[in-house]
């Protein structure tokens, strides 16, 4: 429930969803922010088993990201560099900065909280895959007026398809 006016959310009353793909990807998460009333500011609580990671390898070019890690340990891929990370690690991840991911790569559950601000529209490159995604819509709720997923290399030029 969004409240207009802001308001609280606790942990215990959070609705948790997951999300997994192959041996690679898994997560578990509830997203705190938009449950609190929260209109600007995202933040989501991250469980993630070891051997996991919640995402690729991902820039955003229209919001700014950051996390916190609370327990656990992993590696921060920042760019071409890994970082070891455990509990008290913050990273910043301002908008058209470095691709980054983090790796579940301890021997318990990594738990961390995602934020991320910015506008109701992103563009996110995948330099591992050479994908880029289009957003536009409810990032909270899911909610997408545009979601398209495109492969960099196939590009159409700018007037294709306008005659």
């Amino acid at each position: 429930m969004t409240h207009k006016k802001g308001g609280l959310v606790r942990l215990e009353d959070a609705e948790w969803h997951e999300s997994s793909h192959g041996e690679k990807f898994g997560a578990r998460f509830a997203r705190l922010g938009g449950a609190a009333g929260g209109q600007e500011l995202r933040t989501s609580l991250y469980e993630v088993e070891p051997g996991r990671r919640a995402f690729p390898h991902h820039a955003h070019h229209g919001i700014e990201e950051a996390l916190y890690v609370l327990e656990g340990e992993g590696t921060l891929r920042l760019g071409d560099e890994e970082h070891p990370v455990g509990p008290g690690s913050y990273a910043a991840f301002p908008a058209g900065g470095l691709a980054h991911q983090l790796i579940n790569t301890g021997e318990t559950t990594l738990r961390y909280l995602a934020i991320s601000a910015g506008t109701r529209a992103d563009i996110v490159t995948y330099p591992d895959s050479g994908k880029v995604a289009a957003f536009a819509g409810d990032w909270d709720a899911m909610r997408f007026s545009h979601r398209g997923i495109y492969w960099d290399k196939d590009q159409p030029g700018y007037y294709d398809g306008e005659e």
